[in-house]
């Protein structure tokens, strides 16, 4: 094992024989941090960047200075996707303890990201996530069936059955209930619903290849609403919540679902299919009404969904939408509590109707590149289709935050985790 590099946090410039702007000058057995007052955690993790781009395998950080913020921002700059862990921490034990958590939950949810699709067919993934939640929750707390294969049909989940049929491996729904109260009536205080893609070839409106070769990441939903829950979890969370997974591989067959073809979901909406590379919405469709027959007064939903997200915000940002505008300011200033930029993007009843079809109520799309001017918008107006209470309590996160497709200077290559800290919080202050 290589020793341990120390490193001290500062925000004073480095002397001037080392130039402007340096964040990093070497110290006794390790380097010193020159942090930006003025933009400090972008700083940290920028300067996380540059250890990681030395080859350092191992830091301690030492000293004062050390916000639990401050040291977050370096760990996201300073692992990459072959190193998620490797930082000695500093402050208190009660700090000491948070980013423990933090790390074990999104260390879980990297990784998880990061595998490849052969590794993590639909089924692995629900008992993955399962699995993972169980282990950090008190025993007894947790109960949980995997819906897989026909018996979608059976319980009238068409969209995730039509979406994953192509493939060789069965679609799974994962409906998993956490329990900690101990009493079978307890009401449901909050659901979660990820999209849990494991690998999205496009289907018949297939991708090119550019845009296929990171498609591990589209169940970075999934993951990040369980790290999510096991962070809430890990923090002291005791309320009950369901934890729905859609899960799929979107793949070309004879069995695989065509354009042109029309889906009927359990509550009567009818669906063209106009474009099989909208898939997720599809799957996202069934687990909200899923999480609405439990009647939890909060639905939070996660997906990397939309292309449309990403050229508005970039990948520094998460896309926020709901028809609940008080829910949406609320969950803003979390984000901003937390340090996970997010923005609010337009969601009014109204875009149910852009997305219009000759043959049934409303298309999964529009029939044109990228789906079309307010993509992200329409595919969230298609969501809010399936939701209940004409949408009050409910969140969607277009997660374009969730993934890098290549190294810059503040992440490494692959998963993020952005989007774990807000959710959890949000289950913790609703």
């Amino acid at each position: 094992m290589s020793e341990s590099i120390q490193l001290y946090f500062g925000t004073q410039a480095a002397e001037s024989r080392w130039g402007k702007n340096v964040l990093l000058t070497p110290a006794a057995a390790g380097y010193q941090l020159h942090a930006n007052a003025t933009d400090l955690l972008r700083s940290v993790q920028k300067a996380g960047r540059q250890l990681d781009g030395l080859g350092i395998q191992q830091l301690q950080l030492v000293g004062e200075g050390w916000t639990v913020d401050a040291q977050w921002a370096l760990y996201q700059g300073f692992c990459n996707a072959k190193k998620l862990g490797a930082i000695g921490w500093a402050g208190s034990a009660a700090e000491q303890q948070q980013l423990q958590q933090l790390h074990q939950c999104f260390s879980w949810a990297k990784a998880l990201i990061n595998q490849t699709p052969d590794q993590l067919a639909p089924q692995v993934l629900a008992e993955q996530a399962a699995a993972f939640i169980a282990s950090v929750a008190p025993q007894g707390a947790v109960s949980y069936e995997v819906i897989a294969g026909t018996a979608l049909l059976d319980a009238g989940w068409v969209g995730l059955h039509a979406v994953g049929r192509g493939s060789d491996r069965d679609p799974a729904m994962l409906v998993l209930d956490y329990n900690p109260t101990g009493q079978a009536d307890a009401p449901v205080a909050a659901a979660l619903v990820g999209k849990g893609i494991t690998f999205d070839s496009g289907g018949y409106s297939i991708k090119a290849s550019e845009g296929m070769v990171t498609m591990k990441c589209d169940m970075g939903g999934a993951a990040t609403v369980t790290a999510a829950l096991a962070l809430a979890i890990l923090q002291g969370f005791s309320k009950r919540v369901r934890l729905v997974l859609c899960c799929a591989e979107n793949l070309i067959s004879g069995r695989a679902y065509k354009l042109g073809d029309i889906l009927t979901y359990k509550n009567g909406v009818s669906v063209e299919i106009v474009n099989t590379d909208a898939e997720g919405r599809l799957v996202l469709a069934d687990g909200l009404m899923c999480a609405a027959e439990s009647k939890a007064p909060l639905i939070i939903d996660a997906a990397t969904l939309t292309g449309a997200a990403m050229m508005a915000l970039g990948t520094e940002y998460n896309a926020v939408f709901a028809l609940d505008k008080a829910l949406a300011g609320r969950v803003l200033g979390y984000a901003e509590q937390v340090s996970e930029p997010a923005w609010q993007l337009p969601l009014e009843k109204w875009h149910q109707g852009q997305c219009p079809s000759p043959y049934a109520d409303t298309a999964n799309s529009r029939a044109v590149k990228g789906g079309g001017t307010g993509g992200a918008s329409n595919a969230a107006g298609f969501l809010s289709r399936f939701v209940p209470n004409d949408g009050k309590g409910w969140l969607h996160l277009d997660l374009a935050a969730a993934f890098n497709s290549s190294a810059n200077g503040f992440w490494g290559a692959g998963a993020t985790g952005q989007g774990i800290r807000l959710i959890a919080h949000t289950l913790q202050a609703e």
